[in-house]
């Protein structure tokens, strides 16, 4: 796996401690976490790789842990190998004991059911964050629905207004953010069976090549390396 960068912040846990995980000269054997929009390289045989929002409470939480490190090993978790789940499971069944190794089982509880926003601060941006989450259980927008002006307008909010008060609260811009989005809509939509094409017009990606080039620069693989996670 290429380094690589992402909005979310990144918990590893691995089978075992077959995992490495390295930015710059640091270099974390076994579970990590690695902070939101940190350059890194991971290398593990199997386990898992669970990315959390920062806005979240559960990524609150994670950002508390790492205070100002890049990445940080974590030592206390289950003595238990994870399992790896089947495309039926739920992930919470699988990753109650983590969290709760960490103290954050509740936050995550809450993140697992579409919690996503709840330090952000402004109500309309809270109902934003909603709508987009709808992406997470099949239900995307249309990707003509995310230009910044028709956000905006829905918003009651300038165009100027609205790009600087998401900026504020969200600490990203909406675009790299939007894009983020659309690439989550991509990865269900390649999980469920849909081509890389029919994906790819579907998130709104502007064809396969596009999304492929959007999915190799945030996870560091390509979509072809990273089959066996849409099976």
């Amino acid at each position: 796996m290429k380094s690589h960068k992402h909005h979310p912040i990144q918990v590893v846990w691995p089978a075992g401690q077959k995992a490495i995980c390295r930015h710059d000269d640091l270099v974390v054997h076994g579970a990590v976490v690695v902070q939101s929009r940190v350059a890194h390289r991971l290398t593990m045989d199997s386990g898992w790789v669970i990315l959390v929002e920062p806005q979240s409470a559960l990524g609150a939480r994670l950002s508390q842990l790492l205070g100002n490190q890049a990445m940080i090993a974590l030592q206390e978790l289950p003595a238990a190998t994870p399992l790896i789940p089947s495309a039926e499971d739920d992930p919470a069944a699988h990753l109650g004991g983590l969290f709760g190794a960490l103290d954050m089982k509740q936050e995550f509880l809450a993140q697992s059911t579409g919690d996503t926003a709840s330090t952000v601060a402004d109500e309309r941006l809270r109902t934003l964050l909603r709508e987009l989450d709808e992406c997470l259980s099949g239900a995307c927008l249309k990707p003509a629905g995310w230009r910044a002006v028709e956000v905006a307008r829905s918003l009651s909010l300038s165009e100027g207004r609205f790009l600087h008060l998401f900026r504020e609260q969200m600490h990203i811009p909406w675009r790299p953010y939007v894009l983020w989005r659309r690439l989550i809509c991509a990865i269900n939509a390649l999980a469920q069976g849909a081509s890389a094409t029919e994906a790819a017009y579907g998130a709104g990606f502007s064809d396969s090549a596009h999304l492929s080039r959007t999915f190799k620069s945030l996870f560091g693989l390509s979509i072809r390396e990273a089959g066996g996670l849409f099976s």
